[in-house]
């Protein structure tokens, strides 16, 4: 029986992998002195989506032979490596989107938004575990007005391992004490899929555009718990709980 329902928060109750993704390729654009365009950076994004901070820079990094030009930043940014100042390019451009209301209440996903809803209006449990670090997070959270709509929220800050590792989502069920298994995890990314599965939780993948070939080409989550359009989330939810109920 699923007594909580968690959210992954970037790319599932907010569309913020469009603007993370618009921040790491306006950062690889300038960084090669527009030798390349947004348009190809965004592509090679996809393949990285769900990864932490370290794991995408030194991969555009090297995709795009920018390791020299990353470098020559780290002085400025008083950092040791290229993908750490790489990153903090990225995050001053990040951070304007981040700025602006406007931008983000745009991305909100309203039909994600509408299973939160119901989840809280159902009594089940509610918790958001996501892998953008706190100060981030509550951010995005106040300016969309809905932390108050989880009984807890967990972020990058708050393990030693993120997504695939399933840490995250063994730390949500227990501070909603509930066992895993008792668990129904909205995700869009493949790592945050996998993440979900090994805590023995029962995922259901939103994906995007950024996501779905991923997601679908892995086969870690059934076909079945894969919804492609928005509109059917809280349907297939409702029957997932349904089912779960009758087990």
């Amino acid at each position: 029986m699923i007594k909580a329902i968690v959210f992954d928060l970037d790319g599932t109750l907010v569309q913020t992998e469009i603007l993370k993704a618009r921040s790491y390729a306006r950062a690889a654009v300038d960084l090669s002195e527009k030798k390349i365009s947004e348009v190809e950076v965004i592509e090679a994004f996809k393949d990285v989506v769900g990864k932490s901070r370290k794991e995408v820079a030194v991969f555009l990094l090297k995709k795009f032979d920018l390791e020299h030009a990353a470098a020559a930043q780290t002085e400025r940014f008083g950092v040791k490596e290229a993908w750490q100042a790489f990153v903090q390019v990225r995050m001053e451009i990040y951070q304007k989107f981040l700025d602006e209301p406007r931008v983000l209440k745009k991305y909100l996903c309203p039909y994600n938004m509408q299973l939160l809803k119901f989840a809280r209006k159902s009594d089940y449990k509610t918790g958001l575990a996501t892998m953008s670090h706190c100060a981030q997070a509550n951010r995005v959270l106040d300016i969309l007005e809905i932390k108050n709509y989880f009984d807890f929220v967990a972020t990058r800050d708050d393990v030693e391992q993120g997504k695939p590792d399933p840490e995250i989502y063994l730390l949500m069920a227990q501070e909603l004490d509930v066992e895993p298994q008792e668990c129904l995890v909205i995700e869009d990314s493949l790592n945050g899929v996998r993440a979900a599965i090994s805590a023995g939780t029962s995922p259901l993948a939103v994906v995007t555009d950024f996501t779905r070939e991923a997601v679908v080409r892995s086969g870690a989550i059934s076909l079945e718990n894969i919804v492609n359009e928005p509109k059917n989330l809280l349907r297939t939810a409702k029957d997932i709980l349904t089912e779960k109920c009758d087990d």
